[in-house]
């Protein structure tokens, strides 16, 4: 595909892997919409991007926030190209502690967003004949460790509804893959240590967020005979 002056949606996009995202493709010439739940973020960015970007201030959950996209990137480029499903969240920890709400608010942020988006925008490309979902996966779907169980089991999921909605479009023209980054230094790990829980990244030399945007660049920018189903990305000193 050839991103210049492509549409693409980005959720996710005040930090970490999905601000790099937004900034690696905008600097590939693409036109962006930008979600995540900090307007002033969001601002932030648009003002520090060298190409046209369009925010909405929004929680990736609500379910108008798809449609809502979706209508705001027609509105101000008149069309989509790309779906980039990046919010995420972690919620860990024993089984004796752990917050159940915070569990059920990572699967709606993690997995019920992911699909009613990837749904709504599959819907809407399929009818133009080209387009691409990219759903940010983790290498946590291909581990098993104590008191991640939930998270990784909503990975691994979302690696199969990709894989099923990848099938279903085959011959529309519309390409449909995950990501599964391994230990990336982000927000995430910031909180985490806030709580004095343990952090793989000050274990392992961790992936920079730009390391994830270069290689969601790679799998846009392939032909379009060639979809790259499913990449792995995992530090050089990490096991996985």
């Amino acid at each position: 595909m050839e991103l210049h002056d492509n549409v693409a949606v980005v959720t996710g996009a005040s930090s970490g892997i999905g601000q790099a995202i937004a900034r690696e493709l905008s600097a590939a010439g693409v036109r962006l919409v930008v979600t995540a739940r900090r307007a002033q973020r969001l601002v932030e960015l648009q003002d520090s991007l060298g190409g046209p970007c369009a925010c909405l201030a929004a929680a990736v959950e609500d379910p108008a926030t798809p449609q809502a996209l979706l209508d705001l990137a027609r509105e101000r480029f008149g069309r989509v190209d790309i779906l980039i499903n990046n919010a995420g969240m972690v919620v860990s920890g024993p089984v004796d502690r752990i917050d159940l709400e915070e569990l059920a608010q990572m699967t709606r942020v993690n997995f019920d967003a992911v699909v009613r988006a990837s749904y709504v925008f599959a819907r809407a490309l399929k009818a133009q004949g080209s387009g691409a979902i990219i759903n940010v996966s983790s290498v946590g779907a291909y581990l098993s460790s104590s008191s991640m169980g939930a998270y990784s089991g909503l990975k691994q999921a979302l690696e199969i509804f990709t894989t099923s909605l990848r099938l279903e479009l085959k011959g529309t023209g519309v390409r449909v893959g995950t990501i599964a980054p391994g230990t990336t230094e982000t927000e995430i790990f910031e909180r985490m240590r806030s709580q004095g829980m343990g952090v793989r990244a000050d274990q392992t030399p961790p992936l920079a967020p730009q390391d994830v945007a270069r290689a969601v660049r790679f799998m846009l920018e392939q032909p379009a005979h060639a979809n790259v189903a499913r990449m792995l990305l995992v530090s050089a000193s990490e096991s996985a």
